[in-house]
């Protein structure tokens, strides 16, 4: 159819690290508005109380309110160690790191493996200038051994800090397996680099560069290392074969727009903390990247962000993912206030204010959230993200014509004839079609299919429509057939081609395809409304109340659910063989995309 589309709470579950793989992954991404979007809670005088709270927050993910509580807890019973572990985690993962750290100490005071721990303090040390003391804290940990990549490469940006580059180097050349070059060549240029061997860092660059091209990290070390050798040409290059992968990824730009004014691009790591913070980085990045969902992992996530923070408080990408990672646990005031840490400086800024009007939204506050997307789009006329993000949150809230507005002026910010514009004439499009306007709707979904021919959700779209209107039946038939031979699995596309069938009569057909729907969107009301109608239509009224009594529970839109009570109530009475004036209205909600 075409529809638009904490905690280990005992020793024995502490916090895994990830030591195995690092992986790194592309951002997403001005004036600053102060968000204020915590509930306020109060301790309470008994322990007990603090404790079931604690808990709740721990559930929910609430990280201020989880540590708050559980440093209360500590108070009444401060030798316990199970409770110093959650306190550590929690206040850890809120990033509160002086507190954090001081657990850590008594942590490892009575548990001197606990992993997560010594790796807390190693990154103190880190951040003090205490290599030594780091190596100590690494070396001593159960879960980072020495082989761990995790290990190796934070104990090699301990000896680069200690000057003896030549040993950090060996250690991270001892990552002999084939699948760690990338890693291995990465980190050993960003500590050549860091000790003011650009050419050599430069081989070692190239030579990640050489084994993957996509990773805007890897690309962006790279790049910077050309400028510092005087080769901006070859650094415009790289930055340019990855817009075509990411066209208007900020830091890229940014790096462009640097270049083409002649500056000289700063190295990405400067630092020994800056090196160690972009391990840290790494391993959080790949922890939200193969979660899929699973709480523990963005758990894990978040511990690592945290610290790569603890080093690097202005880490752009690590701000941009931990906000991410709060967000997927719908912690949504806490990511509003991490995006919010992004400086006013960085190219991200318009990236993480965008982020902050779309939470603002789903915390219910859409005004607000409007209001910041029109401002920053009257700042950045010429940035179509702050635009593009303005027209979808407009359609999602039914203002179609509002929305149809600025989609239009998301294309004239944008270079005509791209591939990628196709979306923008299709949301348009389906927002003049929902605001009544089929002249305009019709050349826009037309144009989305010139740039892109044979895309599913717009054969689907247009080729509905037209069996609504009664019109290029032929063609609508193949569009729609097209769409569901392009994607067997989509239940809105599938349920899009039975119910035209439907439409045109055809009730064998569409019970066929809206049966296949179901199974694959058995959680839809407005499928499963509509194989209730089909059933009913070849004589299958049991089930066909079945369908519709489904439909009412699974939360349908509120102009639908009196239509469907009608039809519990007094079955369907539309005609069979339907002509094109008898014909009603397609539902709204059964356009794709919209």
């Amino acid at each position: 159819m075409p529809k638009t589309n904490l905690f280990a709470p005992s020793r024995g579950r502490r916090l895994a690290l990830l030591a195995a793989t690092l992986v790194f992954l592309p951002a997403l991404t001005q004036a600053r508005e102060a968000v204020a979007l915590s509930d306020p809670f109060e301790v309470s005088d008994s322990p007990a109380g603090n404790y079931l709270a604690a808990r709740v927050a721990e559930a929910e993910h609430d990280s201020l309110a989880a540590s708050t509580f559980a440093r209360e807890i500590l108070r009444a019973d401060p030798g316990n160690i199970e409770l110093i572990e959650r306190a550590f985690v929690a206040t850890l993962l809120n990033g509160d790191t002086s507190e954090c750290f001081a657990l850590a100490q008594k942590l490892v005071a009575r548990d001197a493996r606990n992993g997560t721990a010594r790796l807390a303090l190693a990154v103190r040390d880190i951040k003090a200038r205490n290599f030594a003391g780091a190596r100590k804290n690494l070396d001593g940990s159960g879960n980072l051994r020495q082989r761990d990549l995790t290990a190796v490469l934070l104990t090699a940006w301990t000896y680069v800090g200690a000057g003896d580059v030549k040993r950090a180097l060996a250690l991270v050349d001892s990552l002999t397996e084939s699948n760690l070059a990338v890693f291995r060549d990465f980190h050993a240029g960003l500590m050549l680099e860091a000790a003011g061997r650009t050419e050599e860092a430069g081989k070692r660059l190239a030579a990640a560069y050489a084994t993957d091209q996509n990773t805007l990290r890897l690309v962006d070390a790279y790049a910077r290392n050309l400028s510092r050798q005087g080769r901006n040409d070859e650094a415009k290059a790289a930055y340019q074969a990855y817009a075509k992968l990411q066209p208007r990824q900020p830091l890229a730009q940014a790096a462009l727009r640097d270049l083409d004014a002649g500056r000289k691009l700063e190295p990405l790591v400067k630092s020994v903390g800056g090196g160690a913070a972009e391990v840290l980085y790494g391993l959080g990045a790949y922890g939200l990247g193969s979660s899929g969902g699973r709480q523990g992992d963005e758990i894990a996530a978040t511990v690592f962000l945290r610290l790569a923070l603890a080093l690097e408080p202005d880490h752009e990408l690590a701000l941009d993912t931990l906000g991410e990672a709060y967000s997927r646990m719908k912690q949504y005031g806490i990511a509003i206030d991490v995006y919010n840490e992004t400086p006013d400086a960085s190219p991200m800024r318009t990236s993480a204010d965008i982020r902050i009007a779309m939470l603002l939204d789903a915390v219910g506050k859409t005004d607000e959230a409007l209001d910041r997307l029109r401002k920053l789009s009257d700042a950045h006329p010429d940035n179509p993200d702050a635009l593009s993000a303005l027209a979808d949150l407009l359609r999602s809230k039914k203002r179609y014509l509002e929305a149809a507005d600025a989609y239009g002026r998301v294309l004239a910010a944008s270079p005509a004839g791209e591939k990628g514009q196709w979306v923008l004439y299709y949301f348009r499009g389906i927002s003049y079609e929902r605001a009544k306007v089929w002249n305009k709707a019709e050349p826009d979904f037309k144009k989305a299919l010139d740039l892109y021919p044979e895309q599913p959700l717009v054969l689907n779209y247009l080729g509905y429509s037209w069996v609504d209107q009664g019109v290029h039946l032929d063609e609508a038939f193949k569009m729609l057939r097209r769409a569901v031979e392009l994607q067997p699995e989509d239940g809105y596309i599938v349920d899009s081609l039975g119910w035209a069938h439907y439409r045109l009569g055809h009730y064998d057909e569409a019970v066929k395809f809206l049966e296949r729907a179901i199974e694959l969107k058995p959680g839809d009301p407005t499928i499963n409304d509509h194989l209730g109608d089909a059933y009913w239509q070849v004589g299958r009224q049991l089930d066909a109340h079945f369908q519709w009594n489904h439909a009412r529970d699974l939360n349908p839109e509120p102009d639908d659910l009196p239509k469907i009570l009608g039809k519990i109530a007094n079955g369907l009475t539309e005609p069979k063989q339907p002509t094109a004036e008898q014909r009603p209205e397609a539902p709204a909600q059964s356009k794709n995309g919209g």
